[in-house]
């Protein structure tokens, strides 16, 4: 009988997992003292259990528990040697601290970025765009945003805020914070290499920040919020096609007032746009003084970006329940979260089928524990799954005979 090239020794799991150097793990989970007192529920037995968790989209210890308790039989193709309970699961969520996992997601972005990234030098390869989402938390763990209900019995929020580099579409920066949080703190934390541009949106209003990435020799890009006091220095010429693509006008000016002597003030230029398609009127703010007014207002609606990343994030994976109500708990699930999407996205970059993103997703949960050839069986599915139907009923005939 033939082999077939679409049957492997490993299940698909299995695989994604190789994506994921367990040496690195386990130095990383040595550093920080993660397995000190633990006998059996290594640091790698725990991030693989939740990774399992996260792509199988569980949403309670139960569930996690009983689908590795069924599945107990292949786990040592996993690296783990036996099912987590409930009790184990939760107590590694409060005892190993969120810095651990954060760690690991940065080294596998740091081992993979060069191969999510676009070899050509372009816009994209400079471009960096930041923003925050809020993820409600069912018990008031951190500090919401928003009014209080009527019944007093607030939820909790965390917020994320995360940098990505626009031709990776993976986030190469993450902060968390409660959802009451202003968000103009946590600009101060990105350093870029010089020649990037940055766009963020109008929250993030940080006049010392505006500076230093001018010295630093990096553009900014964002809005003009209501709330920010400006004088006009100089009128800039708005030429009759630059008109037709919607700009209004293309203004210098001075950002910050002047009734507080000492106050930190921003030379800045101001662009006033209107959607050709909306109508809407928008303002954007820049420190760049080259780029066409069009460049400007096309950096800014590259944002959505960031927008869709979230959207992927929050559609594939189960952050509408958590697995643990400690802040700690919440950080680590959202770390293996990130780590689950990085593995795919670099699954799918490798894949050479084209695929959307929530339907590789769904493949790969749906045949998480099926024994097949990863890039063969989503290059062509029915075929391989097929094939692998006949080998095994010609084995079975083989049996009987």
């Amino acid at each position: 009988m033939r082999k077939s090239n679409f049957f492997t020794g490993q299940p698909i799991f299995s695989q994604v997992l190789n994506y994921l150097p367990r040496h690195e793990v386990t130095r990383i989970a040595k550093r920080h003292g993660a397995d000190r007192y633990c006998k059996r529920f290594k640091s790698y037995d725990h991030l693989v259990t939740l990774l399992y968790a996260v792509l199988n989209q569980c949403s309670s210890l139960r569930e996690v528990s009983t689908g590795l308790l069924a599945w107990e039989h292949r786990l040592e193709h996993l690296g783990v040697r036996y099912y987590p309970r409930r009790s184990t699961i939760s107590d590694a969520n409060n005892r190993r601290s969120a810095e651990m996992f954060e760690e690991i997601y940065l080294k596998l972005f740091e081992r993979y970025s060069p191969f999510l990234s676009d070899s050509r030098r372009t816009i994209k390869s400079r471009l960096y765009i930041f923003d925050s989402t809020t993820i409600t938390l069912f018990q008031e763990v951190l500090k919401a945003a928003g009014t209080t209900p009527v019944s007093g019995k607030r939820k909790g929020g965390i917020k994320v805020h995360t940098l990505i580099r626009s031709d990776q579409d993976v986030p190469c920066l993450v902060r968390f914070s409660a959802a009451a949080a202003n968000d103009m703190r946590f600009l101060k934390e990105i350093q870029l290499p010089k020649g990037s541009i940055v766009t963020f949106d109008k929250g993030y209003n940080d006049y010392k920040t505006f500076n230093r990435f001018l010295r630093q020799g990096i553009s900014w890009v964002t809005r003009l919020h209501r709330h920010l006091v400006y004088k006009i220095i100089e009128n800039r010429t708005v030429t009759a096609d630059q008109q037709q693509q919607g700009i209004i006008s293309d203004q210098e000016i001075i950002l910050g007032t002047d009734s507080k002597p000492g106050k930190t003030k921003v030379r800045a230029r101001l662009i006033v746009f209107t959607d050709p398609q909306s109508k809407k009127k928008l303002e954007f703010l820049t420190n760049n003084f080259r780029m066409l007014p069009s460049t400007i207002s096309g950096l800014y609606k590259k944002r959505w970006q960031i927008e869709m990343l979230y959207k992927r994030i929050k559609q594939n994976y189960p952050l509408k329940y958590f697995l643990g109500d400690s802040e700690n708990a919440i950080k680590i699930q959202i770390w293996a979260v990130l780590i689950a999407d990085l593995l795919l996205k670099i699954i799918k970059t490798k894949c050479k089928s084209k695929w959307a993103f929530s339907n590789l997703a769904a493949m790969i949960r749906l045949h998480l524990m099926t024994y097949i050839d990863l890039m063969k069986f989503l290059k062509n599915p029915e075929k391989s799954l097929k094939k692998n139907v006949e080998i095994k009923q010609s084995m079975q005939l083989l049996l009987i005979t």
